[in-house]
């Protein structure tokens, strides 16, 4: 019987008592972000009341907002351009000669000595239990909702899906404990994976590492993943190229030439657990981007490049509902489907890959024919395969 996290239904009450604002007041698609940056740029530079003409076109947050939500806004605030803080502080300690030497010495043991990331990182239960985080899965309100139990005698391989824009639900469910995974799968040590570039960012690496979060390489995941039973890795499967098709109401994932994690899981026997996070794609806008444009071609280039896209994407403001590079308050529910059972092989034939693959793609088709006029009532389209 399927059992919803505790901090769903904490989070969605506080959500509910605190709701201030409907939830269309804060959305804001491409064409209606176009229509008032288009009436910002045509307000003449006489008009005599700036002021009145600015609150016309932008939604501001009024001035009385609970204290909590103020400090929800601000956690995810903080996360959203933590790679900024890192980097300025970085540079800052760099200023002053005398610390040079021990700065020296730690980017030294960082970029040559560290191999943490590639084995299994330096996971702190405190750091991923802080009220930071709390406050970061409470913002739109994050919660996973739990299908089957996980025994903890073996390795798992968890498929997240769909990537989003960022993968803000992929954070808050397997990089930290604000929505109490441990509590609900005792034994398993979670391990979510991202670039190995991000740990070459002094400070920025430390704190991934302290969550948890390690390499997606192929050296990382066997070394997670024969550490012991219990030990479990987080692939978030359409990477960077999912990423361009992200957009609120759709679920268009690229899926069907990913094999590599599939290879892993066959190689290590460990058991596939496909993740459905409905409301990932909703927390942002991104603007238009269909296969054949300008654009989507330099992204598509950028990515081949480094490794990495660069999606146009929009959100709210710190200070406002409909303007910014903050994510939307939208409900991200990330359905843990139940696991799929492999045969170890150290060398799994292509045709052994596929038929693992298929069983993979109908337990992720089961679960969004089963939550979605739950999860995703407002959607456009159904699931779809695109790549």
């Amino acid at each position: 019987m399927s059992t919803l996290s505790r901090t769903e239904s904490r989070s969605g009450s506080t959500n509910n008592a605190n709701g201030l604002l409907s939830k269309s007041s804060r959305s804001l698609s491409a064409n209606t972000l176009k229509d008032a940056l288009s009436k910002l740029a045509a307000t003449p530079l006489h008009v005599t009341k700036p002021v009145a003409a600015l609150h016309a076109n932008v939604n501001f947050v009024p001035a009385k907002v609970p204290r909590k939500r103020r400090l929800q806004t601000l956690a995810v605030a903080v996360w959203s351009v933590m790679i900024v803080i890192t980097t300025c502080a970085w540079l800052l300690l760099l200023s002053i000669p005398p610390l040079w030497p021990f700065l020296a010495i730690y980017y030294f043991w960082a970029r040559w000595i560290d191999n943490s990331p590639e084995r299994g990182g330096r996971s702190s239960m405190w750091f991923r239990s802080t009220r930071f985080w709390k406050y970061f899965a409470e913002y739109y309100p994050a919660s996973f909702l739990k299908e089957a139990e996980l025994p903890a005698d073996r390795p798992y391989v968890f498929g997240y899906h769909p990537h989003g824009i960022i993968g803000m639900g992929a954070l808050a469910t397997f990089a930290t404990e604000a929505t109490g995974f441990s509590a609900a799968f005792p034994g398993i040590k979670p391990h979510l994976l991202t670039l190995t570039t991000n740990f070459q960012m002094p400070f920025y690496r430390d704190i991934l590492l302290a969550l948890g979060v390690c390499s997606v390489s192929k050296h990382s995941c066997s070394n997670i993943l024969k550490s012991g039973p219990g030990e479990a890795i987080t692939i978030v499967v359409g990477g960077a190229a999912e990423s361009l098709s992200a957009r609120p109401g759709t679920a268009d994932l690229t899926l069907r030439k990913r094999l590599g994690f599939i290879k892993i899981a066959i190689q290590h026997g460990a058991d596939l657990v496909p993740v459905f996070s409905f409301g990932e794609n909703d927390i942002y806008e991104q603007m238009p981007n269909e296969k054949g444009t300008t654009v989507y071609a330099l992204q598509r280039k950028f990515q081949s490049i480094f490794g990495f896209t660069l999606p146009l994407f929009h959100g709210r403001g710190l200070l406002n509902y409909n303007l910014g590079l903050m994510p939307y308050r939208r409900q991200i529910v990330a359905v843990i489907g139940k696991p799929i059972r492999v045969q170890q092989c150290d060398k799994p034939t292509l045709e052994e890959v596929m038929r693992v693959q298929q069983k993979y793609i109908e337990e992720l088709t089961r679960i969004w024919n089963v939550y979605k006029d739950t999860f995703a009532k407002g959607r456009l389209r159904e699931l779809s395969i695109i790549d």
